[in-house]
Parts: C-alpha cells; sequence; structure tokens
C-alpha cells in the first residue's frame, strides 16, 4: 500500500497531503473536509509510509498493518476508533498477535484504526498489487491499440498501391 503522500500533523486530527511549499510553510489539505492551512516547520510532520509498529520480533509498517486489515475487513472499514479501549486491542492483537505492548499504547492503537478508516471513507486504499494489475492492464491496452493502429496503416497503404 502506497502511503508516502499522506501525513499526519501533531495537533491537527485526521490526515492530510501536501498540496503546495513556500519558502517558511507547506499548505497541507485534509482529507476529510477537503480545508487547507500552512504547516510551519515548527509542527512536527509525520508521513505515514515512515511509521511502523514495535512487535517483539521486528517493526511493521504502516501499510503493511495497513494491508492485514484490508483483507480481514474484506475492502470494508474497519471497527471505528471510538470503541473501548479493550475492544481495539482485541482486534489489533488479531492482527499484530507479537505486537510490543509496553511500547505501543492505546492511543496508537486508536490512531491506526481512525487512519485506516480516513483513508477508506476518501478511496484512498489501494494496495501495490492492485496498481501492478493497473499498470499491467493499461500496458495491455496501449499494445493493443498500438497493434490496432499498424492493421490499419498497412490496409490503407495497401489500398493506395
Amino acid at each position: 500500500m502506497e502511503l508516502k503522500d499522506f501525513i499526519s500533523v501533531a495537533g491537527k486530527s485526521g490526515l492530510h497531503t501536501i498540496v503546495g511549499k513556500s519558502k517558511n510553510n507547506v499548505i497541507v489539505e485534509s482529507l476529510k473536509d477537503k480545508k487547507r492551512f500552512p504547516i510551519f516547520n515548527t509542527n512536527k510532520i509525520s508521513a505515514l509510509s515512515d511509521i511502523s509498529i514495535y512487535t517483539y520480533d521486528e517493526e511493521i509498517l504502516l501499510s503493511e498493518l495497513f494491508d492485514r486489515i484490508q483483507n480481514k475487513y474484506k475492502k470494508e472499514a474497519a471497527i471505528s476508533h471510538l470503541e473501548s479501549a479493550d475492544e481495539l486491542k482485541k482486534v489489533f492483537e488479531e492482527l499484530v498477535p507479537n505486537y510490543d505492548k509496553e511500547q505501543v499504547y492505546n492511543s496508537d492503537i486508536k490512531k491506526v484504526f481512525q487512519w485506516y478508516n480516513i483513508l477508506h471513507d476518501t478511496d484512498n486504499l489501494v494496495s501495490e498489487k492492485s496498481k501492478e494489475e493497473e499498470k499491467k492492464e493499461s500496458n495491455k491496452k496501449a499494445n493493443k491499440q498500438k497493434e490496432g493502429s499498424k492493421k490499419e496503416a498497412n490496409k490503407e497503404e495497401k489500398k493506395k498501391k
């Protein structure tokens, strides 16, 4: 799953995308309400592609966790982040059984489900496999069009002769 275009801003709820840059700030747009506002270099910005979940073995990238959530919920919305902490932990433990319970807080688990649902609601959940399949299909279509235009050109040349 491609998450490089999405950021989280400390102190601002939800997810955002960068729409412009200037000398002293970055203009971001909220995914939910499409409002734009400046973020200055004093604000803490985290790219979702850089965020990972601690486990006892290794770190799991947020994109991999979102793929797991997407598979579990069959591309539907996940459990709401407003559910009880115990319920969220239970579901999170099914997804990441060996997550580090000392370093992953309830607020982190809540954010994961909130972010997933925001991306789901705004149709921004596209897995890497889907993107590769789309590229293959578009390449096939382009090749068919090229072949079709070559055949037409050959027919026209034969008519001229």
